[in-house]
C-alpha cells in the first residue's frame, strides 16, 4: 500500500525529469543553430574584387573569406538593378511577382526614344510577402539591417529588430557628415561605412545567439568620394583596361577594411564558427566607373556586365575551403538555401522561385542543372553614350532574357528582337547566334514564353505616340 500512494509522485518526478531534459534540448538546439550573415555590396561587379581578377582593386580581407568556403563563378544577381535585385533576394521570388521592377519611374531616358509604354513600377514591397529576416524572427533570431534597405520606408516594418541606416534612400548624399539623407548619427570627419560599420559590430557584441544580419553598405555606389588616405597609393599603381579610377579603388579598399573589422569581432567572440556567411553584390558594376571585361556592358543591362557578380558561401567546419563552381545560380537561390541549412520550414503557401544549395554546400553534392530568367518590362536610360548595349541612349530596353547550361537567349519586346550566346566560348556575348543556330532559339523562346505565362509576367504591348522612329538599334 506505502508503495502504491507513491505512485503518483514518482509519475511527476518521471515527468519533471522528462521535462526538464526536453527543455534542456530545446536549449542545446537552439544555440546550435548558426549565425546568418548575407554581406550584399551595392554596385560591386564581377570584376571589382582581386580573387575575381582585378589587377587594379585590392581586396584582401574578402579575398581571404572567400578561400575558406565556395565560390560561385556564375553567380547572378536576380535583376541588373539595385530595388529589384534587393526584392527578389528578400521575397524569394522572381520581380515580376512582387512589381518591383526598377528604381523610380519606369518611364526612364526621353519619351521620343521609347517606342512603347512600359509597365508600371512599384517602389514599396508588399505587407503580403514573407521576407526572410520575417521568417527568421519568427523562428528565434535576432535581426538587424544595417545599411541600404531601397524597398521600404524602414525594414523595422519588414522583421528587422534593429535598423542601422536603412530607408528608401537609393544612395547616400554623402559619403561624409552631414550624412543628410541616410539616417545615422553623424560623427565628425568619419566616413559613412565605417560609421555603419561601428554600429554593426557593436550589434554582434552584444547580441545573444542565434542573430540574422544584412550587411549592405551603401558603397560602392556613387557618389564616387575617395577615402584620402588612400589616394596617392592608387594614384601610384599602373592601371588595368577599364579599371584605373583611383577614387573609385580607395572605396572598394574602404569596404573591404571594413568587412575585415567585423570578420575580426566574430572570431574573437567565439561567433565565426557558427555563422553562415553569404557574399554577393545587388547588380554589375556600373559601366561608366569600372568595366568588367571581358563581359559585356555594366549595371542596368542584363548583358553579364550587368548582372553576373561575385558570390560565394562561408561556414568554417561545415563548407570545405577553397572551392569553386561552374554551375549558375542567383541570389534567389539564397531564401531557401538558408531556410534548409537552418532547418527552417516556410508556410507551404508560401511560392519561392529559387533553389536550396544546401546538398551542394555542405555534402558537395551537384546541383541540377536549371534556367535563370531574368525579366525587365521598362526602360533604363544610358549613364554614358559609349555603353556596349544594343544602342547608345539605354543601359536597356523591355525585354526579358534565359540561360541555361551555357545558352542565353534575349528577347527585346519592341523589335522582338532575339540575341543568342554560347557563353562557354562567348563570355563576352559578341557573336549573336541567332540566325545560325535556330533549333536553340525556338527551345529557349519556348522555355521563355512559357515562364512568362506561367508566372503572370506583364510584357509592355501599347505604343508611345510621341516616339519618333529612327535606326536606334546596332
Amino acid at each position: 500500500m506505502r508503495y502504491t500512494s507513491l505512485f503518483p509522485y514518482a509519475i511527476v518526478l518521471c515527468l519533471l525529469v522528462l521535462s526538464c531534459k526536453e527543455h534542456e534540448r530545446k536549449n542545446v538546439l537552439q544555440h546550435t543553430k548558426p549565425n546568418v550573415l548575407i554581406i550584399n555590396i551595392d554596385d560591386m561587379g564581377w570584376r571589382d574584387t582581386s580573387f575575381t581578377g582585378s589587377p587594379f582593386y585590392e581586396t584582401p580581407n574578402i579575398d581571404a573569406l572567400s578561400k575558406k568556403g565556395m565560390i560561385f563563378t556564375n553567380g547572378y544577381a536576380a535583376a541588373a538593378n539595385c530595388a529589384p535585385s534587393r526584392a527578389s533576394l528578400m521575397t524569394g521570388q522572381w520581380t515580376q511577382r512582387h512589381g518591383i521592377l526598377t528604381v523610380g519611374n519606369s518611364e526612364r531616358g526621353e519619351s521620343v526614344d521609347r517606342k512603347l509604354i512600359p509597365i508600371v513600377n512599384k517602389t514599396t514591397l508588399s505587407n503580403s510577402f514573407l521576407l526572410l529576416p520575417e521568417v527568421f524572427k519568427d523562428n528565434g533570431y535576432t535581426t538587424c539591417h544595417a545599411g541600404k534597405w531601397h524597398i521600404s520606408d524602414d525594414p523595422r516594418d519588414k522583421g528587422f529588430d534593429i535598423n542601422i541606416g536603412g530607408s528608401h534612400a537609393g544612395h547616400p548624399n554623402s559619403y561624409y557628415p552631414p550624412y543628410k539623407n541616410v539616417d545615422v548619427k553623424a560623427v565628425e570627419g568619419k566616413r559613412l561605412t565605417d560609421v555603419i560599420m561601428d554600429s554593426t559590430i557593436s550589434f554582434v557584441k552584444n547580441v545573444q545567439d542565434p542573430f540574422f544580419i544584412n550587411y549592405a553598405p551603401y558603397a560602392v555606389h556613387t557618389p564616387i568620394q575617395p577615402v584620402p588616405t588612400l589616394v596617392e597609393k592608387y594614384r601610384k599603381k599602373p592601371v588595368s583596361p577599364g579599371q584605373g579610377n583611383v577614387d573609385y579603388a580607395t572605396m572598394i579598399e574602404n569596404l573591404d577594411q571594413n568587412i575585415g573589422r567585423l570578420l575580426k569581432v566574430l572570431k574573437k567572440s567565439g561567433k565565426l564558427k557558427n555563422t553562415l556567411i553569404v557574399f554577393t553584390s545587388d547588380n554589375g558594376g556600373l559601366f561608366a566607373i569600372s568595366n568588367q571585361h571581358p563581359l559585356r556592358a555594366g549595371k542596368g543591362s542584363y548583358y553579364e556586365g550587368g548582372i553576373r557578380v561575385p558570390f560565394f558561401f562561408v561556414w568554417e567546419g561545415k563548407i570545405k575551403g577553397n572551392q569553386k563552381k561552374d554551375i549558375p545560380i542567383s541570389n534567389l537561390d539564397i531564401y531557401p538555401t538558408l531556410l534548409e541549412i537552418t532547418g527552417i520550414t516556410k508556410p507551404e503557401a508560401y511560392t519561392l522561385d529559387g533553389h536550396s544549395l544546401a546538398n551542394m554546400l555542405l555534402k558537395n553534392k551537384e546541383l541540377k542543372e536549371h534556367p535563370l530568367f531574368w525579366h525587365f518590362p521598362v526602360y533604363l536610360q544610358a549613364v554614358v553614350a559609349k555603353n556596349e548595349n544594343r544602342d547608345s541612349k539605354f543601359r536597356t530596353r523591355p525585354g526579358s532574357a534565359v540561360r541555361y547550361g551555357k545558352w542565353k537567349l534575349h528577347h527585346y519586346f519592341e523589335d522582338d528582337g532575339i540575341e543568342l550566346y554560347d557563353l562557354e566560348n562567348d563570355i563576352g556575348e559578341r557573336n549573336n547566334l541567332a540566325k545560325t543556330q535556330p533549333e536553340k532559339v525556338n527551345y529557349l523562346l519556348e522555355m521563355l514564353n512559357e515562364w512568362r505565362k506561367k508566372t503572370n509576367a506583364p510584357i509592355p504591348y501599347e505604343s508611345n505616340a510621341e516616339y519618333r522612329e529612327q535606326l536606334i538599334h546596332r
